[in-house]
């Protein structure tokens, strides 16, 4: 693929230079991005229209927030709404780009004069020091878990990006003394290629897997984006890897790289302090976290960094599942520790970590008429099969798995292998599934395999009729149902968040 690249000169010369200026904003949506745009460029002055494919109808709950608003003058706002048109591209003095929308072959992003996103702005125009992660897997946890680390400690931080929150909403309450969290998505690092104004201070690439392949067609191009996220960092700033191997299938290309992983590609790479993480002890001369069993047989995580004569205990006791887990706040421990955080206070931070919503949310529990306890879980953000995967084998115990969707061009492989047995994991107890395209991809191989399986269901509401009959009948002390779907939500829910919320909805109202 030919990437797109943007200038490295912004139309605006300042924030004051916003004022009067004409900005039109590309997409409003419902998840805030679009909105915190619209609320930033009109409090600096700016005369907005808002272009978007969906109707005033679908946008009501937004196009309301922003009426009610006595502190933003509407006058200067103006919506253009089920249509773009091509003039209000061309006239604006800058285009501010949604992320999910692809610059090659888009007409109205070429009539653009000059195109900005609301990360490009904020980057632009501040001078914090910033914490950027990036990955496939486990790049929501990391980020959370970092935030709720430096705020327990102290810190006034802000945590913005991928996780729906825009940073233009906290611009105004930063400083160069205040470190600011924010999760990129591939689309977004895409849209600051060439802008040379990501310079983070602490960068890291969580697991890559593979992910939008229905957008970017191969593994290259997609980690190609991710690169970006240390590309202008140089001495005195850190970049954390992976060390361990690719899952298996997921390597680069050793006709393009000669590295036998990603993360020893990208650690080739950096200008930056490179460390490393892992699951086993890291070799000498190796600097990171990694994670180890002490003589009791306790899980712990260290760290090792330039300097110091033996690894520091870092991380021991955590609340939220999984051994994916382990590694996402690992990681988050060790930016703590960069940050100066004491070992003893990080542990202890660590530990009262509740973990975010939608991740292997805890959210809700019940007793059937034979005392059986269910508790209910949400990973509705789980979109990739390996997610999905790992969330059936969190528990360390078998448990009633909900899975499913809509398909989105990936290997469907770790999921398969988990619910037919393939990999010698923890076989569900029970298994329920949700419509979709991806779904109909996992019937063949559980059919071949004589999986029992419940579904696929048209609905929610379908699905829980169902559930509730069967949950009667449970008669041990303790079960855990996880719904964790691998796949998208198009279709049937408005995004992986919309699904999460009717789906503890539906179990709160059925239970």
């Amino acid at each position: 693929m030919v990437f797109h690249s943007y200038s490295n000169k912004c139309v605006f010369n300042s924030i004051e230079d916003i004022k009067n200026k004409h900005v039109t904003i590309m997409g409003l949506g419902l998840n805030g991005g679009g909105e915190a745009a619209v609320r930033f460029f009109l409090q600096k002055g700016a005369y907005v229209l808002v272009t978007d494919m969906k109707t005033e109808e679908q946008l009501k709950p937004t196009i309301d927030r922003l009426a009610a608003d006595p502190s933003l003058d509407c006058s200067r706002l103006t919506y253009r709404l089920g249509e773009h048109r091509l003039e209000d591209f061309s006239s604006a003095d800058c285009v501010i780009k949604n992320p999910g929308v692809k610059y090659e072959g888009n007409k109205y992003l070429a009539a653009a004069k000059s195109i900005e996103s609301d990360l490009s702005i904020f980057l632009r125009f501040t001078d914090c020091p910033v914490i950027a992660v990036t990955g496939s897997k486990g790049k929501s946890s990391t980020v959370s878990a970092i935030y709720y680390g430096l705020k327990s400690a102290g810190y006034q931080t802000f945590l913005g990006g991928n996780i729906t929150v825009s940073p233009l909403t906290f611009f105004d309450q930063v400083n160069s003394d205040t470190p600011v969290i924010i999760e990129f998505s591939s689309w977004q690092l895409s849209d600051l290629r060439g802008r040379g104004i990501l310079k983070p201070y602490i960068s890291i690439i969580t697991k890559i897997v593979p992910d939008h392949q229905n957008w970017y067609g191969n593994m290259e191009d997609y980690v190609a984006d991710k690169r970006l996220i240390y590309k202008n960092q140089d001495k005195g700033t850190y970049s954390i890897f992976d060390f361990d191997p690719d899952e298996k299938g997921t390597e680069p290309d050793k006709a393009l790289h000669s590295e036998n992983s990603w993360g020893d590609l990208f650690a080739s790479e950096s200008k930056a302090t490179v460390l490393r993480y892992s699951k086993k002890e890291l070799p000498a001369k190796v600097y990171g976290v990694f994670q180890s069993v002490n003589k009791k047989g306790e899980w712990e995580g260290k760290v090792i960094l330039p300097r110091m004569e033996k690894a520091e205990t870092i991380l021991k006791e955590l609340s939220v599942p999984g051994e994916h887990m382990k590694t996402n706040v690992l990681n988050a421990a060790l930016v703590m520790y960069l940050m100066g955080i004491p070992a003893e206070k990080i542990m202890s931070i660590c530990k009262s970590w509740p973990g975010i919503d939608h991740r292997l949310q805890f959210f809700h529990q019940w007793k059937n008429q034979k005392g059986c306890q269910i508790k209910f879980y949400n990973d509705s953000c789980a979109t990739v099969p390996e997610a999905a995967a790992a969330a059936s084998q969190a528990f360390g115990k078998s448990v009633i798995f909900m899975t499913g969707g809509t398909d989105k061009g990936l290997e469907l492989n770790p999921l398969i292998d988990v619910l037919t047995g393939k990999n010698q994991g923890i076989p569900v107890k029970a298994l329920y599934l949700l419509e979709g395209s991806a779904t109909e991809k996992l019937l063949p191989h559980l059919d071949k395999n004589q999986i029992p399986y419940y579904g696929p269901y048209p609905s929610l509401e379908s699905l829980f009729a169902d559930a509730r009959k069967n949950l009667e009948e449970l008669d041990g002390k303790e079960e855990v149902f996880v719904f964790s779907p691998g796949a998208t939500s198009f279709g049937m829910f408005t995004n992986e968040f919309d699904r999460g919320n009717k789906y503890m909805e539906e179990v709160k109202r059925v239970f």
